[in-house]
């Protein structure tokens, strides 16, 4: 079983946060360990497990990256620990923001950098903005998704950046 059938949603880079949340407190109540204390050893072990498989759930459906990552690597599109060859421009562009990066002391310059991080991210996204928000189980393409996916590991590359910012 996977997330999207734990918590009966339709597959989705981009899942509804409200249905997400209330489903989430359905789930918790479902199967809290503390509700089935008197059922068999191998019930409370069930139980146990699908209360951690809500949690590890909703982490990841909280997360728009973590939650683009799960589709890919169901679709078996991304495995774990992926070597994902970037173009060597964009690489270019990462060692040019990292070194600027690794110069920036002053506060007003760690805003600038961090600002145009910003607009890069925004830049990369846009041409997956409509896969992303408007993916239908069945009807996106291949395609469409290995563009989500080059978009996703660009962007991981960015947050490092940021992440080293702060």
């Amino acid at each position: 079983m996977n997330y999207f059938e734990l918590y009966n949603l339709p597959v989705s880079l981009s899942p509804d946060q409200a249905l997400v949340k209330e489903t989430f407190y359905e789930l918790s109540r479902k199967y809290h360990p503390d509700f089935h204390s008197t059922a068999s050893a191998d019930e409370q072990a069930d139980m146990l497990e699908k209360a951690s498989m809500v949690n590890m759930a909703y982490k990841v459906f909280q997360h728009p990256d973590e939650t683009i990552k799960y589709v890919l690597q169901l679709k078996g599109l991304l495995e774990e620990e992926e070597k994902y060859p970037l173009s060597p421009d964009f690489l270019m562009k990462m060692l040019d923001l990292n070194e600027q990066a690794l110069d920036v002391s002053e506060q007003a310059d760690i805003d600038n950098l961090t600002n145009i991080i910003n607009n890069f991210t925004k830049e990369i996204y846009e041409p997956v903005e409509a896969v992303i928000t408007n993916y239908k189980e069945g009807i996106t393409t291949e395609k469409e998704l290995l563009q989500v996916k080059e978009y996703y590991y660009r962007k991981k590359y960015l947050d490092r950046i940021l992440a080293g910012l702060k």
